[in-house]
C-alpha cells in the first residue's frame, strides 16, 4: 500500500500524458533545453500519479 495518498481531483489518463512525453521528445530531438527539461519533469510527474492511480482503480492493461 503506497503511504502517499492519491489525489482527489481527476487525472489525466497515463496514456495522453505519454503521449504529451513522446512529442516533447520528438519535437526536442532528444535533447531538451531547460524549458523542455522542466515541462518534461512535470509531465513525467503526472504521468507517475496517473499509472498510481489507473493501478489502483485495476484501470491499467498489462503487456503479455
Amino acid at each position: 500500500m503506497s503511504s502517499t495518498p492519491l489525489p482527489q481531483c481527476p487525472v489525466r489518463p497515463a496514456a495522453v500524458v505519454n503521449q504529451d512525453i513522446r512529442a516533447l521528445m520528438l519535437s526536442a530531438g532528444g535533447r531538451l533545453r531547460a524549458e523542455d527539461r522542466q515541462r518534461y519533469e512535470r509531465l513525467v510527474a503526472e504521468w507517475i500519479v496517473a499509472t498510481a492511480q489507473e493501478r489502483a482503480l485495476g484501470d491499467v492493461v498489462t503487456a503479455a
